[in-house]
């Protein structure tokens, strides 16, 4: 016999298909807050144990169960942020956000894999990995309410019930980070994907000739690169700065590990550079460019960061 306040065969609890519509939408707000896929399956994860934690009764008086759970995720997103800055204060070397691969391209890496939350994320302009380094300079408050006001358009009265501050205190909060992004991303011409591809396509093929003066001429002369190792991989420690010694270093890398084979791919959403050694995705790099020349290179090597990219 079936209490009235439980779930039932006859019964279906009527948050669960709210959990299933909600669920890409609530990945997508916790990667942008986090920078971490893993960190961001734990906090939604988290937020759908507390919506059943609940009883029966609870849950059905939820007037808005997605509006909830977005409240409760959120929340627990910016509790990690601030334990997270002080983990980061820790980490060996320097801490990129972990890059996602295409959806379509992660699917053929591994067959069957379709409920993977890789392909939850959407890739847009507010997830490359150019947007989501500046997000990595704002407070926690700044960038939940900046994230959640200026990305998914929620009013700043629902920011303030998550931040726990006023609505005009919230509206500041995401002005500021919106001049971070200005000050950080300055204006420039639309470009073209396939523009952005050939760029890279051509750095690709100067780095596997070891060809310097071709890498230098590619690159921004104040280029910087920046590698996260997570002390689990080689990695400079701190960032590269300067064209021909990008290049340099890149090449002597190549000489380090014979057999690397250096793939296109995208990368959140934009043209990039997958390393694989011996059948392993080794390195992933992200690219920032200013006109036609690369102004930023990110390039993951923390292997904990590089699991959906097979191998």
């Amino acid at each position: 016999m079936t209490s009235r306040t439980e779930p039932g065969p006859d019964r279906p609890d009527p948050g669960l298909s709210v959990l299933v519509g909600e669920r890409r939408q609530l990945i997508d707000i916790a990667y942008r807050l986090l920078g971490s896929l893993a960190e961001a399956e734990d906090a939604v994860q988290e937020a759908c144990t507390r919506w059943y934690a609940m009883s029966r009764q609870q849950r059905e008086a939820v007037e808005s169960p997605g509006a909830w759970l977005t409240t409760v995720a959120s929340r627990i997103c910016l509790d990690v942020l601030g334990s997270a800055r002080a983990r980061r204060e820790r980490y060996v070397g320097e801490w990129i956000p972990e890059p996602l691969p295409d959806g379509t391209q992660w699917l053929h890496g591994r067959p069957g894999a379709g409920g993977d939350p890789a392909d939850l994320v959407t890739l847009d302009e507010s997830v490359d990995m150019a947007f989501l380094v500046v997000l990595e300079s704002m407070t926690p408050a700044e960038r939940v309410a900046f994230v959640l006001h200026d990305v998914f358009q929620y009013p700043f009265a629902d920011v303030a019930a998550i931040v726990g501050r006023t609505p005009a205190a919230c509206r500041q909060l995401a002005s500021s980070g919106r001049r971070r992004i200005r000050a950080a991303r300055p204006p420039v011409a639309p470009r073209v994907r396939e523009e952005e591809a050939r760029i890279i396509r051509e750095f690709k093929q100067a780095w596997e000739a070891k060809d310097i003066a071709a890498l230098v001429g590619l690159l921004d002369p104040d280029a910087t690169m920046t590698a996260d190792g997570g002390g689990l991989a080689g990695a400079a420690l701190r960032p590269v700065t300067g064209a021909e010694r990008i290049a340099r270093y890149i090449v002597g890398i190549g000489d380090l590990a014979p057999g690397m084979e250096l793939l296109e791919r995208s990368v959140n959403g934009r043209p990039g550079l997958a390393a694989r050694r011996g059948g392993v995705t080794v390195t992933v790099a992200a690219f920032g460019l200013a006109g036609e020349r690369i102004a930023q290179i990110w390039a993951v090597r923390n292997p904990e960061k590089l699991g959906r990219w097979g191998g």
